[in-house]
């Protein structure tokens, strides 16, 4: 008995299996993408908190500085901080100036603007004071809602006010 089986072998996936993969990945992608997709503001907004702990630190670092060694001050109104120098006011603080704060807290010009007075399209610059807005969404109306102040008394010896205002879903 001599019986003949021709072996087939499958040459690829059905139209059945292909379909049902295409199927299960179009689930995982609808459950998935609402988690992804609003991440940018969520990114701005801990960009601006790092933003306010470097200005926090760099603050007290120049006052307590200042208070160590009050020759670091220059007659005309600097302080050299690990090689760069920055304007300080009389009582060592960083000046509310791109040449103070944000030398000062290392805040980059590429990714922050900033702001020292208040225009119908900035958000609100405090007395003595200056604002600093993520690049990304400068110009918007979100700017006026998502940024970080620095204002300081150079008369008072009271240390800086370093504030947020806005929060991750205004940052988008």
């Amino acid at each position: 008995m001599n019986k003949n089986f021709k072996v087939q072998a499958q040459g690829g996936f059905t139209l059945i299996e292909l379909i049902v993969v295409i199927v299960i990945l179009g689930i995982l992608a609808a459950t998935a993408l609402p988690k992804f997709a609003n991440l940018s503001g969520d990114a701005r907004f801990a960009s601006i908190n790092a933003a306010k702990g470097a200005m926090t630190s760099a603050a007290a670092i120049a006052h307590g500085r200042a208070l160590v060694s009050p020759t670091d001050v220059s007659a005309t109104g600097t302080m050299s901080l690990e090689g760069v120098s920055i304007d300080v006011t009389t009582n060592g603080y960083p000046k509310a100036t791109t040449g103070g704060i944000a030398k000062a807290a290392s805040i980059d010009a590429a990714d922050y603007a900033s702001y020292t007075t208040t225009a119908t399209t900035t958000p609100t610059v405090p007395a003595n004071g200056i604002v600093f807005v993520p690049k990304s969404i400068d110009g918007t109306a979100a700017a006026k809602k998502c940024y970080i102040s620095y204002a300081i008394d150079p008369t008072k010896t009271d240390a800086p006010v370093v504030a947020i205002t806005g929060n991750a879903a205004d940052c988008q």
